[in-house]
Order: C-alpha cells, then structure tokens, then sequence
C-alpha cells in the first residue's frame, strides 16, 4: 500500500488526512501560443484486425492521448483523432491513408503538435518516421507520446527521436525474424499447413490428405490426363468450359466452412493447379516470396514465384500424390516451353509455317523468327543483327523446302507405328468417352443423394410444425427440379456422344493408317504442327548467303539427330551451287538446236531449278538465261541477219534497254521483230531512225507515264525484206 492511498477510518477519532491528489501536468515551455493556435493531431493504429477486437487497452490508451492533448493547452475542439488505418501494418506508408492524411495536414502547416503512444504507432520503418520528424522540424511541428513533448529542432530531442525510431524498427525486425524462424522450423519437419491446393483437405492433427470425395479426385486426375493430351493450360481450360466440368473445392471460411463448392476453374486457377508440387507428393514451403523491388518499381507488393532451386524446403513423398514427380518436372519443363519466350518453343500458332519454335539458326543459335509474304508464303529469318545493331552474319530462308524435308521425315518415322498409333487413338477416344460417362454418374449420384438427404429432413419434421415443413417442401423441390435438370443435360450428352465404332469403320481406320501422305495431306496446319513437336525437339539450319543449299540437322525428342540437305529458293543465279552445270546444259541443248521450250522441259526433267522457286523453268526463263549469260549473241544454225536487224541482246546493249521491255514493247506492237524457227530467238529491226525512236522511247518510260505518245509507240514502216 503507497502512502498516498493511506487514510485514517474517521472510528479512531481523528480527523481523515484529505485525498491526495495526482498534481497536473505542466505545460512544456516548448508549446508556445503558436503551436496551441493550430491542431494537435492524435494518430490511432494497430497492425492487425485481431489486435484491435481483442487489445482494447491499447486501443482506450491511444484514444485518451486526445484528453492529453487537453491537458497540454489545446482546446478540445481543435484536437483531431485520425483512426482510419485500425488494422494496417505500420512497415510502410502504403496503404495506409490516416497517415498520409498526418503528412499532409503537417505539410500544409496546420498541425501544432502530433502525438502518438510511441514512435511505433506512426511508423515502424526507420526512413518513415526520419522523414516525419524532418518534416516537423522544417515546420515547427512538435511531437508528444506519454512521455513527454519533443521539439525536432532540439539537439538533444531529435538524438531521443531517432533512438525511439531506430528501436521500433529493430522491434519489428525482431518479431518478425522470431516468427519466420518459427514458421520454417516446423516447416523443415513437414508439418506446417498454412493452406492445402484444392483436391486435399487438412487432418485435425496436422498433414494433409486426399479428398474424401470420389469425384474431386476424378476432376484433379481428369485435368492431368488432358494436360498429358492437349499440352497446354488454355486447352484444357477450353476443355473443362466445353464440357461444363466444374471442381469441387473445400469453403475455407463462413458459415459452410469445410463444405464442398463446385465452381468453373479459371485459366489462373489451372496454370496453378499444375505449377503445385503437392499433386506430386511434396511438401514445398518458401515457393513464393516477397520482392521488395517490385514493390520499389510499383510493380505490385504481392508474393512472387521463385525457381526451384530457391525453395526453403522440398520435401518429396511427403503427401498422397495425383502424379509422379517425374511426370510433375515434364509438366514444367512444358509449360516453360509453351511460353513466348526467347530461350522456349511455344505454343502452336496459327500461320502456315510447320517449325515455327522449333527451328534455330545455326550460326548464332537464336530462333528464326516466322514472316510471311504478300502472298502468304512463310519465311524465317534471324533478328539477331537487329536486336544487337551487328552486321548481318545470319541470314533466313523460305519455310516450304526445309517444312517438306521435316514432315517427309516425320512420316517416314512413325510409318512403321502407323497401324498401332491409330489403334491407339481408338483406344484414347472410348477411354474419352468412359471418362466423361464417369463424370456424368458422379453428378447424378451426387444430386440423387442431396435429394434423398432433404427429403428425410422432410420426413422428420413433425406435421404441426408447418412453418418448418413449408421451408424444407420447397427445398425438397429445388432439389428434385435440379436433379430433372442434370439428367436432361445427360440425355443430350450422350446423343451428342458418337457411337462405338462399328468392325465396318475399325477396318477403314485400319486402311486410311497405311495411307500416312494422305492422312498428312488432309489433317488441319495445327494438328500437324502437333504432330512435329511430339517427335522434334528442334531444327537447326546452317545458311550460306552465296549457297543455295542449306544444311538442316533434325535434333528428335530422346536425343538422336539427322542430317540433311535441302535447296532454297535465292534471288540470282551466282548464289546457286549448280549454276556453272546448268549454263554448260544449256549450252550443249542449245548446240543440239533445242528451241528454249524444249530446253526448259529438259532442264526440268534433270532436277534444275531456278532461283525464287517461282515454278519450273519455261521458255521465257531459257531465254532470259542465254541473254544474262551471252550465249544469245552467238546463236548457231544457218539463221542469218539481214541488214539493220539485231539479235535482241545487242539491241538491248545498244539503246540501254532490258531484254524484258523489249519483249514487252514486242507483244505490244511497237517494234518490228521476228523469232527463229529453231531456237526461239527474237530478231529486231530497227534503222538508224528506229534506234532514235527507241532511245525515246526509254527515256519517257523511264519517267513512269503509262500513257506514251503515239508518235513513240508506232513503229517506222519496213521496206520490203
């Protein structure tokens, strides 16, 4: 008992000492008439919504700092209590709008004194309460808690601000530290269960296991199963929506706590039902984490994903598992490869090209990129001297020549299994079948069931009770409206369902499997991109820009490669390997008297192809050639010029015009022009008068006007031959 809670009882005939009463606390010489003439402000918080329902003492604390406030000279009605981040973490300003709102009525001059219960409470982060008291010393602002008023110009004052901020931040720090140290303890023994992925459920002594129910696990291994088949998440999204599969996943808060909800699976919620390694039997803690960076960035504050080699604990064969963890690593490995990623394949896209993802360029070893032409034909090309600004090193080719070589070699790799592949797919579509059938049974079974259930709470109500028997009447209709609805929608699953194949249609699909070309011929751009991808791993192309011919190694899935060659179109005939033979064939037809339509037809018979893959050669093309090479000047047989003729070459060479637009001016009209019998070659007559007109003639086309005068485009009259 203290001294000043003693008092004589008024029986021993003494007078009672008066009550001693606490004195009042003096006003600080450090509040001056300025500072009482603006608003004290009191900043109420607690970190967490459980603290402010279950610490109320610290809550009626913070409030009586408005009496405080009184007692120190400011008027009741110029204290102003901010209590609107009740529940928010005092680590960051973030969030929290009571504390911006103290800032800003600070900055703006109108606060005299800004109290708090400690430094914690307005900031536990050492920057932000620095910046606070820094603000307050710019504009005369004090600070009070309980302990006493603090003037941030002071010397003395600011050392005790600083302490009280430094101290708070490390208070922090150290809970923190002490809880995570705690949490990855009991997670290091594979015991620690913040949540469990939908699918498992929690045990009342700690672990996780399988749902009890049949049919969430059938959704779970169903999703599996056609990730396995289609190989991406937004197919089997695709597939779950078509088919109106939903899943089965626990409430975790509410009344319905533990019950099972049946929802649609988003495309997120399927990327992270793969991504989880507890469907493989792990127990994983620290997969995500926060990254201060983004949160700098203002990138967002939420956990982000961390490699594998960065968990805090894995643990395999920990968990009842829906798969195996090497099935779990080819899933990843998958996904990382159905990213539009550099280092990544990707996903099938629409487009004409078959290796788009696949192929590499083999001298820097960076993809191709896929392009496509006016006319939609595919090509790929390097980018790499782009992205680095370096000389061109790599160079593309069109995608059709290396496209045929691949597929030839697909299918020339699964003829062998083609009988037992479409076996396969029969056996793959009635195990379809079966499953979805499954699905189907579970729904009903579970809706007969949730029909039986209300119906027996209908029969146990008494039949007085009628206020109660009305409600469950109703349910009990609801339910049995809801069941006529699902096997409806079963009725119209199973007409839409195709029948078994009939032994009629097994042999045709048995016949059309040793057809492989025409079955490749007929299936769709996608499905044979599929196709390739199953078998390929990658494509690498070595291009020699003075080559026609391309080096393709076929690097197979399981590690064994091929070596091949293919010819690609070039824009002229010196980047064509084979270029000295094919002028030396046209040489020897042409001494044969070979017309060039004839020549071509050879030449085409013999495997040469000219550049720019436009199509086989023609006449047209012979022509061309013997013009480019010079062998039109010097044709044989016993074909002789009369005088003023030219063979078409010279005549070009003479006005500077190219064979083509004489050609051209030939067809129209606009010269006088014959061909040899033999060899096709063109004769021109053209006088000196001609030969002006010709001049002429080229330089006003040469300026672009379609329309020439007639003066230019009538030829002078011939004497006779």
């Amino acid at each position: 008992m203290n001294d000043h809670d003693f008092t004589l009882p008024a029986a021993a005939g003494l007078d009672p000492a008066p009550a001693r009463v606490a004195p009042l606390p003096r006003r600080s010489p450090k509040i001056q008439d300025r500072h009482t003439a603006q608003l004290a402000l009191v900043y109420v918080r607690q970190s967490s919504p459980q603290q402010v329902l279950e610490h109320r003492e610290s809550r009626e604390r913070q409030y009586a700092l408005a009496d405080h406030a009184v007692t120190l000279g400011w008027p009741k009605d110029r204290v102003l209590v901010i209590d609107d981040d009740q529940g928010q973490s005092g680590r960051t300003t973030h969030d929290r709008p009571g504390f911006q709102h103290l800032v800003a009525e600070v900055t703006l001059g109108h606060v005299g004194l800004v109290l708090g219960l400690e430094a914690s409470r307005l900031a536990r982060s050492n920057q932000d309460w620095h910046q606070l008291f820094e603000l307050c010393a710019v504009l005369d602002t004090l600070l009070a808690d309980e302990d006493g008023v603090y003037d941030a110009r002071d010397p003395n004052d600011r050392l005790i601000l600083g302490l009280k901020g430094m101290m708070s931040e490390v208070e922090l720090l150290t809970m923190r530290n002490r809880l995570d140290r705690g949490k990855l303890h009991k997670a290091q023994r594979g015991e620690l269960f913040l949540g469990v992925p939908m699918g498992y459920v929690k045990l009342p002594g700690g672990g996780a296991d399988l749902d009890p129910d049949e049919q969430v696990q059938d959704v779970v291994r169903l999703i599996f199963a056609k990730f396995d088949e289609l190989g991406t998440a937004w197919a089997v999204f695709r597939y779950l929506i078509d088919q109106d599969i939903r899943v089965g996943q626990r409430l975790r808060t509410g009344a319905r706590r533990g019950q099972l909800e049946w929802r649609h699976l988003s495309l997120p919620g399927v990327r992270k039902l793969l991504h989880h390694p507890s469907y493989a039997g792990a127990y994983v803690y620290g997969r995500r984490r926060h990254d201060p960076r983004r949160q700098a960035q203002g990138r967002g504050h939420g956990p982000v994903e961390v490699p594998m080699a960065e968990w805090q604990v894995l643990l395999r064969d920990r968990l009842p598992a829906y798969i195996s963890w090497e099935r779990y690593l080819e899933n990843q490995e998958r996904l990382r490869q159905n990213r539009s990623a550099p280092n990544a394949s990707g996903t099938p896209r629409s487009g004409s090209a078959l290796l788009a993802g696949l192929i590499v360029c083999g001298g820097c070893g960076h993809g191709l990129r896929v392009g496509y032409q006016a006319a939609g034909q595919a090509t790929y090309h390097c980018v790499q001297h782009l992205v680095k600004g370096t000389p061109q090193i790599c160079h593309g080719l069109s995608a059709a020549p290396v496209d045929d070589l691949v597929a030839a070699e697909v299918l020339r790799a699964v003829e062998p299994a083609a009988l037992e592949l479409s076996l396969q797919a029969v056996a793959d579509l009635r195990q379809e079948r079966a499953r979805l059938t499954r699905h189907w049974q579970q729904q009903l079974e579970r809706a007969r069931a949730e029909t039986e259930r209300v119906e027996r709470q209908y029969q146990a109500v008494e039949p007085e009770d009628r206020l109660v028997a009305r409600t469950l009447e109703r349910r009990w209709e609801e339910a049995l409206q809801s069941e006529a609805r699902l096997r409806e929608a079963y009725d119209r699953f199973l007409q839409e369902q195709a029948p078994p194949l009939s032994a009629a249609e097994r042999a045709r699909i048995e016949q059309l499997a040793e057809d492989l070309p025409a079955l490749w011929r007929t299936a769709g751009t996608a499905e044979r991109k599929e196709v390739i991808r199953c078998l390929v791993e990658r494509v690498v192309v070595q291009v020699r820009p003075e080559s026609n011919r391309v080096a393709v190694t076929i690097h197979w899935q399981g590690g064994h490669t091929s070596a091949h060659q293919v010819v690609r179109p070039v824009r002229t005939y010196e980047q064509m390997d084979d270029y000295e033979e094919l002028l030396s064939r046209i040489q020897q037809l042409r001494q044969e008297d070979y017309p060039s339509a004839a020549i071509a037809a050879q030449l085409n018979a013999e495997g040469f192809q000219p550049p720019k893959r436009g199509g086989p050669f023609n006449g047209e093309l012979v022509r061309q050639l013997l013009s480019r090479a010079g062998l039109a000047t010097a044709p044989t047989g016993v074909e002789q010029l009369a005088p003023e003729e030219w063979w078409l070459s010279e005549l070009g060479r003479k006005v500077r015009v190219p064979t083509g637009k004489l050609r051209d001016w030939i067809g129209r009209g606009w010269v006088h022009a014959r061909q040899t019998p033999v060899q096709g070659l063109w004769i021109v007559w053209a006088d000196r008068d001609e030969l002006q007109r010709l001049k002429r003639l080229r330089a006003h086309s040469a300026r672009g006007v379609n329309a020439y005068p007639k003066e230019l485009t009538t030829p002078k009259k011939r004497g006779r031959k």
